[in-house]
């Protein structure tokens, strides 16, 4: 089938690069702040999730009684059904679309996280939280390879990372939620209404999908020009004029550039192995420094003699750096070469992270909890566009699904590892292991991750394929 192009008379043959020149050369539209909001508040109640164990983590142990064998269980099953969720629902959004695989993830998370506020042993709700992190599993992937398919190139990074700052907003609103209805228990037990208000807006989410338009560049990878056409249209109608805004060598496309759709083994071909390495390689690492400070820091402060309740209110301090760091991420994303970001912001986390196993007093705990908090998520921020830039169209939600799964899968196994160093040694020597896979993260990304910032998906990736016929 060919690509068609737009006239008085109606639509007419186009090459797959115009679609892609035009997508790239549009200003900021309405349009492009509506799917951010809506995909920002998807992502607001998958982090709200991710950290749902973590926040609750030493309430639900007391409710429970639940012993130190069960406990990483308890941490970690929602990470582990993530595992599953982030590598199958990936690899489905190359066949049946990003829209429609974002209404998947959100109906099984929000069923099962409504189902585990009314568990009544500790058994129910671990296999509840497994389930609902099936669902949840594959949102950060898909989302970051929708955005980066829909958004203009030099806007791609500063764009994505406030999407991702509306979803860190989830952090210390959770902390908040529950330092008030932990104690008060309105009705029920006040850890259940946490659970509820995260199922409600994961309902609220699956909503909200219907505004958002297919990945036109998904539509012209497999063979739906018309419709792809249609959705590009629609962003430069919103433009006030079509193909808005002026090519320039960044946003120009490489001739030739429309490869046949690949299949999920291209991820293994010599061609793209070395970033498949790269990116499994960080992803499991990763999850060690970002996950292992959100999900383990209440645990962490009672190791340190602090209280319940007052854990709450650190842990909500502590959190306040999540936002704070995605802000301050969004003026220079676009700016710092990703790479160089991640490698910068993974140095901060590995200093930041052994002060902080090392404090003793509330105010250098505090301290220190906020900056690691606000560096992780500029660290985050980057990762996240750069993942699903550094694959062609047709296998971009299978390679970083798959990538992104190995990320959940370390994080089920991470209570595992960092608990009995928590509780044998100390938090002073858990954080150095943090600091390892930092330090392991600086020389993966800085040696073999490509640049990326500011230029078409199409040329980061048909370079590769150039380079390897």
């Amino acid at each position: 089938m060919g690509s068609y192009e737009t006239s008085e008379k109606g639509i007419l043959p186009l090459s797959n690069a115009s679609i892609t020149d035009r997508l790239n050369r549009l200003p900021v539209t309405s349009l492009h702040k509506k799917v951010i909001l809506i995909i920002g508040f998807a992502l607001f109640f998958e982090f709200f999730d991710v950290f749902l164990s973590g926040v609750l983590g030493t309430v639900l142990t007391q409710q429970f009684h639940v012993s130190s064998a069960v406990q990483p269980l308890l941490l970690g099953s929602a990470f582990l059904g993530m595992f599953l969720g982030a590598l199958i629902i990936g690899n489905l959004a190359d066949r049946i679309g990003r829209k429609k695989a974002f209404i998947v993830n959100l109906i099984i998370y929000s069923v099962f996280t409504l189902l585990g506020a009314f568990s009544n042993n500790i058994t129910t709700l671990i296999i509840f939280r497994f389930l609902a992190g099936v669902g949840i599993g594959s949102q950060p992937a898909l989302c970051d390879t929708y955005l980066s398919e829909l958004l203009p190139n030099s806007k791609r990074g500063r764009l994505t990372a406030w999407a991702y700052t509306i979803q860190v907003c989830a952090v210390p609103v959770e902390g908040f939620l529950a330092r008030w209805l932990v104690p008060l228990h309105p009705g029920m037990a006040g850890w259940r209404w946490v659970f509820i208000i995260g199922a409600v807006g994961g309902f609220t989410a699956l909503f909200l999908q219907k505004y958002l338009p297919e990945s036109p560049r998904w539509l012209m990878s497999i063979g739906k020009v018309k419709e792809s056409e249609q959705v590009v249209q629609m962003f430069e109608k919103q433009a006030g004029h079509p193909s808005a805004g002026k090519p320039n060598s960044n946003t120009k496309v490489l001739p030739n550039s429309n490869p046949a759709k690949l299949p999920s083994v291209a991820l293994f071909r010599k061609e793209f192995i070395g970033r498949t390495a790269m990116l499994w390689v960080f992803q499991i690492l990763q999850t060690i420094g970002y996950y292992g400070f959100g999900t383990l820091i209440p645990i962490v402060l009672a190791a340190k003699g602090i209280t319940v309740i007052h854990s709450l209110e650190y842990t909500t301090i502590s959190f306040l750096g999540y936002p704070i760091g995605s802000l301050i991420s969004i003026p220079i994303i676009e700016r710092v070469h990703r790479k160089w970001l991640i490698v910068g912001a993974a140095f901060g986390m590995a200093v930041f992270g052994i002060l902080f196993g090392l404090s003793v007093s509330p105010a250098s705990i505090l301290i220190l909890g906020f900056l690691y908090t606000l560096v992780s998520n500029i660290f985050s921020n980057a990762y996240h566009v750069f993942q699903a830039e550094i694959f062609p169209t047709s296998i971009r939600a299978t390679a970083t699904g798959s990538a992104y799964s190995l990320s959940r899968l370390m994080s089920g196994l991470m209570p595992f590892i960092l608990l009995p160093v928590l509780k044998l040694h100390g938090a002073a020597e858990m954080f150095e292991i943090v600091a390892c896979a930092m330090v392991l993260i600086m020389i993966d990304i800085g040696f073999f991750g490509p640049k990326t910032t500011g230029l078409a998906l199409e040329n980061v990736n048909e370079t590769t394929i150039h380079d390897h016929p």
